[in-house]
């Protein structure tokens, strides 16, 4: 079984930072990527920003520029540094984990594992 816990959450005010930290556990693959997502309620979860092994990133276009996602210990820690945070980015953040777990010919058998996410509130 593999672990994901976040971190970093709370309240803060719009303008503010926030750093958001996923430790990973009990690896058993090798990670090929990690990611945050995020949620609201009655919303599909949302891809905020992805990084591979390779160190290539990626953000959603709501948060290119103030967003940065980052990791280090081979990428089994994944960090999230939000400044500049709006009101429309309060949502439950949520770290995310793919990672291959068998072979079946030429092609590779990948899984996702998640945390249990924190929240994140901007507001006043």
């Amino acid at each position: 079984q593999v672990h994901l816990v976040e971190s970093g959450g709370g309240l803060v005010q719009p303008g503010g930072s926030l750093r958001l930290s996923c430790v990973a556990s009990g690896i058993i693959a090798s990670i090929d990527a990690m990611a945050w997502y995020r949620q609201v309620p009655g919303k599909e979860r949302e891809l905020v920003a992805h990084i591979t092994n390779g160190g290539t990133t990626t953000y959603a276009d709501s948060a290119k520029g103030r967003f940065t996602i980052s990791g280090d210990n081979s990428k089994k820690t994944v960090y999230l540094q939000m400044n500049s945070l709006k009101p429309e980015d309060t949502a439950v953040y949520y770290c995310n984990a793919n990672a291959v777990i068998g072979d079946i010919g030429l092609a590779s058998i990948t899984t996702d594992y998640w945390g249990q996410g924190t929240q994140v509130t901007v507001s006043s």
